[in-house]
């Protein structure tokens, strides 16, 4: 108990200390969560609104391997991104194993599928008779997009959010994509594993209290979200 409670109170002494590593470690966490989970948004959005508002044959298993694509495994995308950026993978030219881009690449794959079974859901929602009375008054694709976006905003924010949360709190794809290298690919999920396994509890605490934090504030603007909407 005595270990727990010293561990609290030098964590909390780091993070008011403004300690550089834990800071630097939190802000580049941030950065290629939040880059993974636009190009998520920008990937997701218009095929939901393409599986939500468009009839198909197959239509509904569809939607269902999409929605399934949520329990998708942290390790096994690491493993696979793993396999294509190695060296001798399809993208292996590029040499981007072990680099921040391969951070946001599996970050993305794992938030993609989030994104897109939820904003599928919210335009699912939307009335049908207001793409075709959004059509006949001449409106672009693009402005189809925007307002049919604009009336599911509420929920495609809730889906942004649940995005987000799961790619910054994922560690297995980025401790096997990253290989967690100090000052280039380490982030908080990382860092806080390789910290409690070296014995530091109070690094790993500080770090831990940082993104917990992170946590709250998205479900808190989450629970905000809906509370508006009702």
């Amino acid at each position: 108990m005595n270990t727990i409670l010293e561990g609290i109170k030098k964590g909390l002494m780091m993070l008011f200390s403004f300690n550089k590593e834990v800071y630097g470690i939190a802000f580049f966490s941030l950065k290629v969560s939040l880059t993974a989970t636009l190009i998520s948004v920008i990937v997701a959005f218009p095929i939901a609104m393409f599986l939500a508002l468009k009839d198909f044959p197959g239509k509904k298993a569809v939607i269902s391997f999409v929605n399934l694509g949520m329990s998708l495994p942290p390790t096994v995308v690491g493993l696979w991104v793993s396999l294509i950026l190695w060296r001798s993978g399809p993208l292996g030219i590029f040499r981007l194993i072990y680099t921040p881009a391969a951070l946001i690449i599996a970050q993305t794959v794992i938030s993609t599928p989030i994104v897109l079974s939820l904003a599928t859901a919210a335009f699912q929602q939307l009335d049908h008779k207001l793409k075709w009375q959004i059509m006949s008054l001449g409106a672009t694709p693009l402005q189809l997009m925007y307002l049919m976006a604009k009336e599911a905003r509420y929920s495609l924010m809730a889906a942004i959010i649940a995005g987000f949360g799961g790619a910054i709190s994922e560690v297995g794809a980025s401790m096997m994509v990253g290989g967690n290298i100090e000052g280039y690919t380490r982030v908080l999920t990382t860092a806080i594993v390789m910290e409690t396994s070296k014995g530091n509890f109070e690094t790993a605490l500080a770090l831990s209290i940082i993104l917990m934090t992170l946590s709250y504030l998205a479900t808190f603007w989450l629970t905000f979200i809906q509370q508006r909407r009702s």
